[in-house]
């Protein structure tokens, strides 16, 4: 073989090997860097688990399903099929009367192009259907006990409804006649002035029964009203606080207040007399703090310690490197003591973890661990809401809201503790508690039962399958309770003739 051949032999085979290197690197970038989302998310080990990558589906040739409504005559029939699409109307300027838990139905008019492939609707065609009122609604025309609180000075029970967005005030020796058909409020606050929405737990100050609302979703404010507020009236005084604010609890001694922070998995605590966008006066959050979807919130004056419901859900959120805690997005801008948000978060680092109460000192702040945790199968702890201290006897009520009990342990429990007393079973009446309320001057426990518009009275120390002392009524017994809140997606399931709306 001649040295010319050689070299051309030699020529072709490194530029053999140079393409199939730059072929090997295409690959590799395309995998690390194939979109931009992947590339956003492509970080360097950190110990904990991480989103590698982002692929993107292949494009599917056609609807991957039918939505057939069960609303429209001939729904089932194909040559009927593609006629109509019946839905939630999301865009439709349709409101009833405020933005309540509801879901709709509407025919609208699908434009078809030639072939078998459905198109969007045109502009023209969303337009006509967003001036269509329904034709027929879903949704509970009865108030939705969300929280309940006593007002000690008016002799009053006070609960906040999370359904028609209210709240409303009886008497607190109200008990519904068993053939009423409810029992009207003393007073109600509702309406687009009052800015109440998705409204989950509440705060009567002792001294002038003014009532403090903490709004959990769609606003990012808490509402004080003064005892004289009624009907569509404006708050007294309002604060900006962090989205998915949950449960409060306040400390008259040192004139403080604390809200638990669904997605940010924090504690946030102002000053009892905070109004507008002050900032927080510390926060509670971190990893080791073992917060995980955080709800309710009580403070034990006795032992100044709070205790916190988890419902477990929970990521990786990291202290800021420069030790500073101040807001950088949305209304924390430049706030002191802004809890970290969830888009600030390690991607990928999400886990669910047992549900648990975890106990901390009450001014502690930043990344402090809890000096109790109850967690375990032995505690049935299922999706623990609200719950509420009896400092006199050293007993911790929780409300366990999807096994329609209240759990009691002792306010000293720790690990994988049983609780001393279940009050649970068709006696009680309980159905999807949601809030529980200790009265020790009156010797009673309150439960606010978001599953079929009652709220219970027992006495304090009951336990067992035991029948209600007293109870108020909001709607007929046994009045359905679609138990729609804060509905996000519909789906028509039509091998079932179902409607799956998702909460």
């Amino acid at each position: 073989m001649t040295s010319a051949l050689l070299n051309r032999n030699k020529k072709k085979a490194i530029v053999l090997f140079g393409l199939l290197a730059v072929m090997a690197l295409l690959v590799s970038s395309r995998s690390r860097w194939g979109n931009k989302n992947a590339a956003q998310v492509t970080r360097t080990p950190t110990g904990y688990p991480q989103l590698i990558s982002i692929e993107t589906l292949p494009q599917a040739d056609g609807p991957e399903c039918q939505w057939v409504p069960a609303s429209v005559p001939g729904s089932h029939d194909p040559a009927r099929r593609d006629s109509f699409v019946g839905g939630f109307s999301a865009g439709s300027n349709y409101k009833p009367t405020a933005r309540k838990a509801f879901a709709v139905a509407t025919p609208i008019a699908l434009e078809r192009q030639r072939g078998d492939r459905d198109t969007l609707p045109s502009d023209a065609a969303r337009e006509v259907a967003s001036r269509r009122k329904p034709i027929r609604t879903i949704r509970d025309p009865y108030l939705a006990y969300s929280a309940v609180a006593i007002d000690p000075v008016h002799n009053e029970v006070v609960m906040t409804d999370e359904n028609l967005f209210s709240i409303v005030a009886y008497d607190r020796l109200e008990n519904t006649p068993p053939k009423a058909k409810m029992s009207e409020p003393k007073r109600m606050i509702q309406g687009e002035n009052a800015n109440i929405e998705f409204n989950c737990s509440l705060y009567i100050d002792p001294a002038n029964g003014d009532i403090y609302a903490v709004n959990n979703d769609t606003l990012s404010e808490m509402s004080i009203f003064s005892h004289a507020a009624r009907g569509n009236a404006k708050p007294d005084r309002a604060l900006e606080t962090p989205m998915t604010a949950f449960g409060v609890a306040v400390d008259e001694k040192h004139q403080e207040m604390m809200l638990t922070v669904q997605a940010d998995h924090a504690v946030v605590t102002f000053r009892k007399s905070a109004t507008g966008k002050d900032s927080p006066l510390r926060t509670l959050q971190g990893e080791h703090t073992l917060l995980a979807d955080p709800h309710g919130i009580a403070l034990d004056p006795k032992s100044d310690r709070i205790y916190i419901t988890n419902w477990g859900t929970v990521n990786v959120i990291k202290p800021p490197a420069s030790g500073k805690w101040t807001g950088s997005r949305g209304l924390g801008i430049g706030k002191e003591n802004w809890p970290i948000g969830y888009n600030d978060s390690v991607p990928g680092s999400g886990t669910f973890t047992p549900p648990s109460i975890t106990v901390y000192p009450r001014d502690a702040s930043r990344d402090t661990p809890p000096v109790q945790v109850i967690q375990g199968p032995k505690t049935q702890l299922d999706w623990p809401t609200a719950l509420s201290i009896d400092s006199e006897r050293g007993e911790l009520y929780v409300a366990n809201d999807p096994t329609d009990s209240v759990l009691v342990f002792r306010a000293d429990a720790n690990g994988d503790a049983a609780p001393i007393r279940v009050l649970k079973g068709p006696k009680t009446l309980l159905k999807n508690p949601t809030s529980v309320y200790v009265d020790i001057k009156n010797n009673e426990l309150w439960v606010a039962n978001f599953g079929n518009h009652t709220a219970t009275v027992y006495p304090r120390g009951a336990g067992g399958d035991v029948a209600p002392i007293r109870m108020i009524r909001s709607g007929p017994l046994n009045a359905p309770v679609p138990m729609m809140g804060n509905p996000h997606t519909v789906v028509f399931d039509s091998k079932r003739d179902e409607i799956l709306v998702a909460n």
